[in-house]
């Protein structure tokens, strides 16, 4: 069985001088959030230097000493600041325990959209945390806050061309995302290059699926990240060249009542020719507003059928980071864990 990740230009949906080309490019995007759940995507709009500028913002960061870094340590609760490495256990999101409770060796820092953004609104420190600004690292806090600016225009773009790829009324998510939790999660794979011994089956990043409405990933076009398939088998991923990934969260695939897929991936330690190489990657997590409710959208109804009660946003992602953090299994994941636990060890070749 083939498995391929669709490659899209999201282009006319910025360029309005190829707006002719929208209704094409929505239906091959309902293809492949129903078949797939990921994409790459290119004709995106993100100028290299600007990505760029990111990489050297991660390295400035991360090269920093484990001790400056944990002063920007995540406060509890909150989804906003640096996780050392072995603090996080992905798989857990899903209730799937790893070999160890807190297993993932990736290291990370979250930024995201902070209450004061929204001054008119009262909204909940909880989803709307206060920024950790490195001092020590100036070059990483512009790069990062110029790249979040371009990831959420970006996002509109996507939602806009999925809410026509659905056959939704233009501006149909508009009062769902006008004060939208977007967070911003950069990782670094921190086994040192070349170092090929793994401590009781330790991962990359566990097996998970996203929480929100959708994501936009950078990543290093190195090995490591895996989709699993319809086929239960893992299969490799990598960004192609001047493409982003964009997969759909659980947020999505709930308003859609699973038309379209919220896709189980996991990131393997990068490994090259026998020898541990580096791995960065960023993910930007779009995913709505707080107090947004999650039921199914017109047109999504099965037969009259909807598989997922009513739930806000917060709530969602609340389960998720509870099982990711402290080992808790979130109700309600016993379909994404169920295939997590049938999947094959081994990889798709």
């Amino acid at each position: 069985m083939t498995f391929d990740i669709p490659t899209i230009d999201i282009g006319p949906f910025i360029d309005d001088a190829r707006s002719s080309e929208r209704h094409t490019v929505a239906q091959a995007l309902d293809r492949a959030c129903a078949e797939v759940g990921f994409i790459q995507i290119v004709g995106h709009g993100i100028p290299d230097q600007i990505i760029d500028g990111l990489a050297d913002g991660l390295d400035e960061f991360f090269a920093l000493p484990l001790s400056v870094k944990k002063q920007y340590r995540r406060p509890p609760e909150q989804n906003r600041g640096y996780s050392p490495p072995k603090s996080e256990s992905l798989s857990m999101s899903l209730g799937v325990p790893a070999a160890n409770k807190m297993n993932d060796f990736y290291e990370s820092i979250v930024i995201g959209t902070e209450a004061s953004d929204f001054p008119q609104l009262d909204l909940p420190v909880s989803s709307y945390a206060p920024n950790a600004w490195p001092e020590e690292s100036p070059g990483f806090t512009s790069a990062v806050q110029t790249y979040f600016r371009h990831a959420q225009s970006l996002s509109r773009v996507l939602l806009r061309a999925f809410t026509e790829a659905l056959r939704l009324e233009d501006g149909y998510f508009d009062e769902l995302v006008d004060h939208s939790i977007d967070a911003f999660k950069m990782n670094n794979y921190a086994l040192p290059e070349g170092d090929v011994r793994f401590e009781n089956g330790a991962t990359g990043m566990g097996a998970h699926t996203d929480f929100g409405m959708l994501t936009i990933l950078w990543a290093d076009q190195v090995p490591g990240l895996q989709i699993l398939g319809s086929d239960s088998r893992w299969h490799d991923a990598q960004p192609a060249d001047n493409a982003l990934l964009v997969n759909l969260g659980d947020a999505m695939a709930r308003w859609t009542n699973d038309r379209w897929m919220s896709t189980v991936h996991r990131v393997n330690p990068p490994i090259v020719d026998g020898q541990i190489i580096r791995r960065r990657s960023a993910a930007f997590f779009f995913d709505g507003n707080y107090d947004a409710v999650i039921e199914t959208l017109p047109g999504c109804d099965r037969d009259g059928v909807e598989s997922y009660p009513p739930i806000t946003v917060a709530e969602n992602i609340a389960a998720k980071v509870a099982g990711l953090r402290t080992g808790v299994a979130p109700a309600g994941a016993t379909r994404e864990a169920a295939r997590v636990r049938a999947a094959k060890y081994e990889s798709a070749k």
